[in-house]
């Protein structure tokens, strides 16, 4: 990404889990330090005043994606004494819809800013919706003949696409809405510094609107949920975008709900409640049970923050394309979908399973609707719900959608294991989504700022090539292009090889 300084942010724990273990053969092993010299991860180190090189530190190597680095260590070893194994402490992560190699994969591309080549990096093994969706790229040489090929490629997104004010993401993605009490406050200070850094934007969630972020009031959604936790007429002032949040597509018809461990003195300041309490968010607004209420509520928005737009984020009910309609006559900018699989490990399984529509199938729904309305053009559509990696991203925008939202894989990125303790506060093993002060040091602001701005970097240089390799030049080329994916029916990852 230019102009984005990416830097290597290692993990902060010294034995962390990774997907290889390099071996040295100590026999065959002659301490050149020809190992140390090429690699730029500090896999291998010489420590002052040893004549040896120290045991690899197995945690940082990109694993087989370095085999087609001109820095690939087992290459430069004149003595073959450097082997990659695979760890055994591989086999105990993930699941089906974040497997090990999409949460590794997260990892390093944090750690380094390099995006991570293979299928097994870009899909899970769930067996449907986007593990089963690929692009269909044309054949090599294809862009060549298109004229093109010298054109820079833009990913660039204009949310306004109506009256008023105009805001751009240099990225087709920002961040979703996470409370302050859902996770800490060094957390949200990361994200909010990575956004700035990335020319995009992140969401404060339902649990307000702490002071600490102020200085990055440009790159801030404020959200506005049925809870109005921390909601105040200063609050909607300060950012140039205001997200009402009606459903959240992980719970849907439940509202939010937040367990009183996590309720500490300074996260019931921030929400005007009582510590030690839980806290619920009521299902729906109360004052809009119709479109005509829904209008109102973006009027008062409007009253407040003339040059905030607005964006409106609902779960993917059947009904969703009439309410985006709605949404679109009610005067906001942005329809936010937000599919079943979103959330952290405090949603119920039992919501995201059987309640709101998946993202792939909400996002073309909402997509034609739109266009049959003849208003598609004045609409941003928003999607979220799922997205693990920019591969997602990019199947969903070729599905109908303008850009995405995401949300568990900054998580991830931060370090984050998938435990699905989200809801305790003390359950959390790596800081992220605890409001524990001893826990919430584990995140350090800077550290949690680079892995995320390398993840964004990753992401928009893999997008970049996407696009290039389907020879178009602009982001907003790909949205709604149907004909560049294909449905394998089975995901490649159960058994399935898909030639494209």
């Amino acid at each position: 990404m230019a102009g984005l300084a990416v830097s290597y942010a290692p993990s902060r724990f010294p034995n962390e889990l990774t997907e290889v273990e390099v071996k040295r053969d100590t026999s065959r092993c002659i301490s050149c330090g020809s190992c140390a010299a090429v690699c730029p991860f500090g896999v291998h180190e010489r420590r002052a005043g040893f004549n040896r090189i120290s045991k690899p530190a197995s945690a940082r190597c990109i694993g087989a994606s370095c085999e087609e680095m001109a820095f690939y260590c087992v290459n430069h070893c004149p003595r073959k004494a450097l082997s990659l194994v695979e760890s055994p402490q591989y086999r105990t992560l993930g699941d089906r819809r974040w497997t090990r190699d999409l949460i590794l994969g997260t990892w390093k591309q944090a750690e380094t800013g390099i995006p991570l080549k293979g299928r097994r990096y870009e899909i899970g093994d769930s067996g449907g919706g986007f593990d089963c969706i690929f692009f269909h790229f044309p054949k090599e040489g294809t862009e060549a003949r298109s004229g093109r090929a010298g054109e820079p490629i833009s990913t660039e997104l204009e949310l306004n696409r109506r009256t008023g004010p105009q805001v751009s993401i240099k990225v087709p993605f920002y961040g979703g809405g996470m409370s302050f009490g859902s996770v800490s406050l060094t957390v949200m200070l990361a994200r909010a510094k990575a956004a700035k850094a990335c020319g995009t934007f992140t969401c404060t969630g339902e649990g307000g609107y702490p002071d600490a972020l102020k200085e990055y009031d440009a790159h801030m959604i404020t959200q506005v949920a049925t809870g109005l936790f921390g909601v105040s007429e200063e609050t909607i002032q300060r950012v140039k975008i205001v997200e009402l949040k009606y459903a959240q597509g992980a719970k849907p018809g439940l509202g939010g709900h937040l367990l009183g461990d996590k309720v500490t003195p300074e996260v019931a300041r921030m929400r005007e409640a009582v510590p030690g309490n839980n806290l619920f968010s009521p299902f729906p607004f109360h004052s809009v049970y119709s479109i005509e209420d829904h209008e109102k509520q973006i009027d008062w928005i409007r009253e407040i923050n003339p040059d905030a737009l607005v964006s409106v984020k609902v779960s993917t009910a059947r009904d969703v394309d009439m309410v985006a309609v709605g949404s679109y006559y009610a005067g906001a900018q942005i329809i936010h979908l937000d599919g079943s699989y979103g959330g952290t490990g405090a949603a119920p399984e039992i919501a995201k399973k059987n309640i709101a529509m998946p993202i792939e199938y909400a996002i073309p729904k909402v997509h034609e609707f739109l266009k049959a309305e003849g208003i598609r053009d004045k609409m941003t559509v928003i999607a979220s719900g799922g997205i693990r990696t920019v591969h997602d991203a990019a199947k969903a925008i070729a599905l109908g959608a303008d850009g995405v939202v995401i949300g568990t894989t900054e998580l991830v990125a931060l370090g984050c294991v998938r435990c699905n303790s989200c809801e305790s506060s003390r359950g959390c093993p790596r800081g992220i989504a605890t409001t524990d002060p001893e826990l919430s040091k584990l995140v350090e602001v800077d550290w949690g700022a680079q892995r995320l701005i390398n993840l964004y970097a990753a992401w928009q240089q893999e997008l970049v090539e996407i696009l290039s390799r389907l020879g178009m030049r602009g982001i907003e080329e790909l949205v709604g292009r149907y004909e560049c994916l294909r449905y394998a029916g089975q995901s490649p990852a159960k058994g399935t090889e898909v030639r494209i």
